[in-house]
């Protein structure tokens, strides 16, 4: 079983307020882009993960690299094994999408990993029932097992389709700088909206993302940008560059650090 998880970016990103789990509720546009990993599942005599390509740094405040039996695709399997009376995989993975880099590789990983295993063993899940098990992942987890544009709610877990037609004359160009964005730092720095003076424009993403794309430069807005720019001026620069290039609008996706514009075909 082969499969592609491809890559996200996060059109607009409301961060609305902190919850009472340490969570933030957000608001946000998941979008897919062609950037894609390679995926292999196949049944084995015993659980077994082996990666390529992009190394994946190792879990927070330990150094090295992460070991493969520690990749979310391998918690993955063990989230349906419970569940299931499934034998053990062997996974392979080729890293293509960039790390610490705001496009969702490790949750779409994980996400194929489910939808590899729903279809490797006949388990006939519904797409709510693994999108349920994707959540438990990450917060992003779940838009991959649908794979079309989505407004995200709650931690981004709350999944609504979304039609965004207006980008079929329109291309998508990502740039990838050379700065690692650690998601759990981007979230320590920023301020949700419900405390921000003053406050900004709180018309709802929906609203703002069906107005013509010529205006979203002006409403459309990630709030990470303010407090990763800070810590990471070339970021800025790179943002600066794609409407240097003629981009109609341009963003940082999720919590950075790829930057994307949106260009006229």
């Amino acid at each position: 079983m082969i499969l592609y998880p491809n890559a996200k970016i996060n059109i607009g990103l409301k961060v609305l307020n902190k919850r009472e789990d340490g969570f933030h509720n957000l608001e946000t546009l998941f979008y897919p882009v062609e950037l894609a990993d390679i995926l292999e599942v196949v049944e084995s005599s015993e659980l077994k993960m082996e990666q390529y390509g992009i190394v994946i740094p190792q879990v927070a405040g330990r150094e090295g690299l992460m070991a493969p039996e520690e990749n979310i695709c391998i918690k993955a399997y063990k989230l349906l094994k419970a569940d299931f009376d499934i034998p053990p995989v062997e996974i392979y993975l080729h890293k293509n999408i960039p790390v610490g880099a705001g496009l969702g590789g490790g949750s779409s990983d994980a996400a194929h990993t489910i939808l590899a295993i729903d279809k490797l063993y006949n388990l006939n899940l519904t797409n709510s029932q693994m999108a349920q098990y994707a959540s438990v992942l990450g917060s992003d987890c779940a838009f991959f097992i649908y794979n079309t544009p989505m407004m995200g709610h709650g931690r981004g877990e709350i999944l609504t389709p979304f039609a965004l037609d207006s980008l079929a004359d329109y291309t998508i160009k990502l740039v990838h700088p050379p700065v690692f964005v650690s998601t759990a730092d981007a979230y320590r720095g920023i301020v949700p909206r419900n405390i921000l003076q003053p406050r900004l424009d709180e018309r709802a993403l929906e609203e703002l993302l069906r107005q013509p794309v010529g205006k979203w430069k002006e409403s459309v807005v990630n709030d990470f940008e303010t407090t990763v720019f800070a810590k990471y001026p070339i970021l800025e620069q790179y943002k600066k560059s794609l409407y240097e290039e003629g981009a109609i609008y341009a963003s940082m996706s999720g919590s950075g650090s790829t930057m994307f514009g949106i260009f006229e075909k």
